[in-house]
């Protein structure tokens, strides 16, 4: 399986808890003013890469907590992404996903689409909502505007409704 990725960050701290590789997905329909990644919006951009290359290339770095996916947006290619991600959590790697919908709209899109409930469901961490450029405050973690909500998936799954993941709060 192929997926378009924007690029590849390696030892990032800020983009979830512990120690990260960051895959930036290429293409995102949000085109959010003040995104901090305009270059992943165009979907015309970015590099071709092989799931299982990538999963590799992920594993040589032994240090890392988890794998975040970025963007761009992810569940634009979310079969590729939840793929990628069932492989990392079979080697005990967290997944942290980013994306500008809510995660209402995503789980009403999961209702008919299997790779956006497979992305949801292989995900520990959902940062949802775009990015408000007027919303902006660099004092909250892992997420750049007020709006945009750190949700742990496993909770809300069990809880049936969205449940704020511990690290919303920092």
């Amino acid at each position: 399986m192929r997926v378009k990725v924007a690029g590849i960050e390696r030892n990032s701290v800020v983009d979830g808890p512990g120690l990260r590789t960051v895959i930036f997905a290429q293409g995102c329909p949000h085109r959010c003013p003040g995104c901090h990644n305009p270059g992943s919006h165009d979907p015309r951009g970015g590099t071709w890469r092989d799931t299982d290359e990538l999963f590799a290339d992920i594993l040589t770095d032994k240090s890392i907590r988890g794998v975040t996916f970025s963007g761009g947006e992810p569940f634009e290619q979310a079969a590729a992404f939840a793929h990628l991600a069932g492989l990392c959590r079979e080697k005990g790697l967290s997944i942290v996903t980013y994306t500008g919908y809510t995660y209402e709209e995503l789980a009403a899109r999961a209702a008919a689409d299997q790779d956006t409930a497979a992305l949801l469901l292989a995900s520990d961490i959902l940062v949802d909502g775009p990015y408000r450029q007027e919303e902006r405050d660099l004092s909250l973690a892992f997420r750049g505007s007020r709006n945009q909500r750190v949700i742990d998936l496993a909770a809300t799954r069990a809880g049936g409704r969205v449940v704020l993941s511990p690290l919303h709060y920092r």
